[in-house]
Formats: C-alpha cells, sequence, structure tokens
C-alpha cells in the first residue's frame, strides 16, 4: 500500500471511531434527556396525538383533551381546563414544555403508557379503538374547594388553605391564592404566546405558581400552642384545669421579653392561668412556660407525633411533594418560650397545620393526607382506589377530647379569640394565630374543625402579610369551608 492510500485509510477510520464515539454517547447518555428535552418536536407531536384521560372533581371534568383537529385530518388534542385558578394549583397544567400538579405525578396513567393498562392497551391493539389515559378521581370537595378559594378572591389577599376528612385523611380542599388559569399556558395554536405567559408568571413576585397549600412554609404562631397543650397532657399529666405562671410580660435570661397580645396585655391579671383558659384567650406567656417546663425534646417528639420533622426520604406526597414542616428541639429557653407559642425556629405548612386539626377531630389518630380517591380505566373499570391509612397517634383519644373541649372555647362568647370561625347552632373547635416574620405585616391563621362532637372537616387557613388577626381575617374563610360540608 502506498503511503497516500495509508494515509487516506488511516483518516478515514478514524472518522468512523469518532462517529462511533457520538452515536454511543448520544445513545448512552443524552437519550433520556434527548427525549425530555422541550425542543424536541417529536415529542411534542406525540402529545398532540394523545387522548389524555380526564381529572374529575365531584361529577365534572376539570382537566380533559379537545380534538381540535380539522374534519379527516390527524387528531390533535388541546388540553382543556375548568374553573379558572379554583383547581390549578391541585390539577396543575400539562404543556408541551413541562407539567405540574397531579398532570405530572398521575402522568403515565393519564397518558395510557402505565403498565398497570397494559391489559387495555392490548386489547385496543387489537380491536383497532383508539388508546385513551385514565381517568383520575380526586377527594376535592367542589363546595369546599371554591369556598376557600372565593374566601381569598373576596379578601384580595394571598394564602392558603386545607381542608381534610378527619376519619379518611382525604383533603376536601387544597386552595393556593392567587393562582392562574391552567388554559392560558398550555395552547397547541399558540405556543409562544403559552410560553410568554408561564414566563412571566415565573417572574411575578405574588408566585402564581407556588402550591402555598402544599409548599409553603410559615410561622403557625398561636396555632401552634394546640400543639404545645397536646404534649403539657401528653408528656406532663396536666389538664385543662391546670395552671402555670401567666404574667403580662415573660422575661427571658436572654434575648427580648415575650409580652401578651391579648386585651389589655394580660391573661388572668397576671395570675398564673390555666391550659383551657390560655388556649380561648390565646396567652403567651403561660403558653410559653409549658413549653419550658416540659423542655424541648418533648415538645418536638409531640409536633413529630403530628407530622412536623419528617426523616430524610419520608416526606408526605399527596401524590405532589410536600415542604415538610419543621419543630426542631430548642434547648434555649428564650427560644424554646417562643417554640411554645409557634415562633423562633417552628415552621408549617397549611397541609401540615390541617394534620394537626384533624387528628385531635379524629380521637388523636392523624390519617394520611391523599389527593387521588380513584384511577379508572376508560371501560370505568378500576386500577386503583384510596385506602385511607393511619398516619401516626399523635396523642390518646382523651387527650384529644380535651383539646377539642379548649378548642370549642375558642369560638364560643364573650371571651373566645376565634368568634368569626363559630358556625350557629353547632360546636366548632378551632385556634386563631398571629405570626410575627420579621416585616410589619403578621400572617394570620386559623384551624379547627366542626362539628366538634361528630368532626367531619378540619381546615387550616394562613392569610400570607395579612397584618391582622388571625380570628378576623382567616377565621372566616375557614367557617365558609366547614360550612360547605356540615349545613
Amino acid at each position: 500500500m502506498n503511503t497516500p492510500i495509508r494515509r487516506l485509510s488511516v483518516f478515514t477510520m478514524a472518522l468512523f471511531g469518532v462517529l462511533m464515539l457520538n452515536l454511543t454517547w448520544i445513545q448512552g447518555f443524552q437519550a433520556q434527556s434527548l427525549i425530555e428535552d422541550p425542543l424536541n418536536s417529536r415529542l411534542y407531536s406525540e402529545r398532540l396525538s394523545e387522548a389524555r384521560g380526564p381529572i374529575i372533581v365531584g361529577d365534572e371534568n376539570v382537566a380533559y383533551s379537545e380534538n381540535i383537529a380539522e374534519e379527516d385530518s390527524s387528531p390533535e388534542y388541546q388540553r382543556v381546563y375548568e374553573g379558572g385558578g379554583v383547581y390549578t394549583p391541585v390539577v396543575g397544567s400539562f404543556r408541551s414544555y413541562g407539567a405540574s400538579g397531579i398532570e405530572a405525578t398521575e402522568n403515565s396513567l393519564l397518558d395510557g403508557s402505565d403498565d398497570r393498562l397494559a391489559v387495555r392497551n392490548f386489547r385496543d391493539i387489537i380491536t383497532g379503538r383508539e388508546p385513551e389515559g385514565a381517568r383520575v378521581q380526586l377527594t376535592l370537595d367542589p363546595a369546599v374547594q371554591e369556598a376557600g378559594y372565593q374566601g381569598f378572591v373576596d379578601l384580595g389577599m394571598n394564602g392558603a388553605a386545607v381542608a381534610i376528612q378527619p376519619d379518611t385523611g382525604a383533603i376536601l380542599g387544597a386552595v393556593s391564592y392567587p393562582s392562574y388559569d391552567a388554559n392560558d399556558v398550555v395552547s397547541i395554536t399558540d405556543q409562544q404566546a403559552a410560553i410568554d405567559n408561564y414566563t412571566a408568571m415565573e417572574a411575578d413576585e405574588d408566585k402564581p405558581l407556588l402550591n402555598r397549600a402544599l409548599n409553603e412554609r410559615y410561622a403557625p404562631g398561636s396555632t401552634f400552642k394546640v400543639v404545645t397543650a397536646a404534649a403539657a397532657i401528653e408528656k406532663l399529666g396536666k389538664t385543662g384545669e391546670s395552671t402555670i405562671d401567666a404574667p403580662d410580660v415573660r422575661e427571658f435570661p436572654s434575648g427580648p421579653v415575650l409580652p401578651n397580645a391579648t386585651s389589655g396585655g394580660t391573661c388572668n391579671g397576671g395570675e398564673p392561668d390555666s391550659l383551657a383558659h390560655s388556649i380561648q384567650i390565646s396567652c403567651n406567656t403561660s403558653m410559653a412556660n409549658w413549653a419550658i417546663e416540659m423542655g424541648g425534646e418533648a415538645l418536638s417528639d409531640q409536633a413529630t407525633a403530628f407530622g412536623f420533622n419528617p426523616e430524610e426520604g419520608e416526606e408526605l406526597r399527596v401524590p405532589m411533594s410536600v415542604t415538610p414542616s419543621y419543630a426542631p428541639v430548642e434547648t434555649d429557653e428564650s427560644i424554646l418560650g417562643r417554640a411554645g407559642i409557634g415562633q423562633s425556629n417552628v415552621e408549617a405548612t397549611p397541609l401540615q397545620m390541617a394534620m394537626v386539626a384533624s387528628g385531635i377531630a379524629n380521637d388523636g389518630e392523624v390519617m394520611h393526607p391523599y389527593l387521588v380517591d380513584s384511577v379508572l380505566d376508560s371501560d370505568m373499570s378500576v386500577v386503583t382506589q384510596a385506602s385511607p391509612e393511619t398516619y401516626s397517634q399523635a396523642v390518646e383519644p382523651s387527650t384529644a377530647d380535651m383539646l377539642t373541649d379548649m378548642m370549642v372555647l375558642v369560638t364560643t362568647p364573650p371571651e373566645g379569640s376565634g368568634l368569626n370561625g363559630a358556625i350557629p347552632g353547632m360546636d366548632v373547635a378551632g385556634k386563631t394565630g398571629t405570626a410575627e416574620n420579621g416585616t410589619d405585616r403578621t400572617h394570620n391563621w386559623f384551624i379547627g374543625f366542626a362539628p366538634a362532637d361528630d368532626p367531619q372537616i378540619a381546615v387550616a387557613v394562613v392569610i400570607e402579610f395579612g397584618g391582622g388577626s388571625g380570628g378576623s381575617l382567616a377565621a372566616p374563610i375557614a367557617r365558609q369551608m366547614m360550612e360547605a360540608v356540615v349545613l
């Protein structure tokens, strides 16, 4: 072989080598990312031809696919959403460039690719029937969800609310405000407008894409006092009549003093106050003293029993991921005292505080919260059916009874601090909260359940930077959500 031919052969072999390396890199290491790349037009065209299953709330399809193709043309399915922003934080959106909410977590069922639909898919191939995705039925009660959402619309403030059926854990309402209309970000006829709308919301300082109900933590303020009271009963053997010092101002070895936020700044005229009365009027100094007396480990353990402080890898999914809530062990007296009233390093999602209320309502048993009730195949056969599961036994039934009695006092005149949560004709258990957050506008909370003697719904509402009180801002929304079930 002469020299020019030998050089050409070597060069050609080198080119083949480079080509093989490139193919190996693409097929072996980049295949999945290329499939999922939003610029993958093939993937997008496949999505356009898919008839995704509907997402159902009550008896209505709140998300479904609609064929918008011309007659005799290949199908083009546009995803359609009902309810404006009412259901978006839960349902999410399915876009050519991503997905969120139930649309994301149940994607393989909705698009029909899940292995559990294999038999149906095989049958469709044999019969020539057009494949369809499964139907996902949510636990949301439309009356509860709409009552909560409308409450935030009327109030005009940001926040979130969660409602739970205490004996099952089914989530009846999961409101996050502000929200957005998913139809604005899913158009297949004006893709650029859909992308632009989504991009604008990502930059919106009101964070309409954030699911505050599941993924935002706030200091729970005085709603956390029911956890402190639970620990005082469980760890110290106390009752509602047990008393502890309740000065007008609590001083600590270090840090600022803690005042009361009650009328006149006093709880019992400066005398020791009972646990029940401290819950009723939301006394700061006595509840701080209870936390200090029981110690940081006891308080943190009680919070953990309600769902705080999950182990890494054990965080809640409903099925969307839930941001963990924390009530760490405190040893510094000043920090521990404030932890006892839901401040310091205590942070909770609205879902977590709804679990606290729900656990007390359910004789101390906290049920695992969930949003998907069932999944049905396109022929209406059951693919999955939710089965309620116990999350924890947070407190003894006798403790839950004592806490319920204390919380009923909160909505009972003349001294109750949460009268706006009361429903005429029945006892309602409640607890207000006003949480400092480093700004001049506090977060405002209300948790509760109704009827107190036969709980059918437990709620938690937070008004973000409301700057008022939990009783004036959050309790009316909670009451409206409870009324949607009990009246």
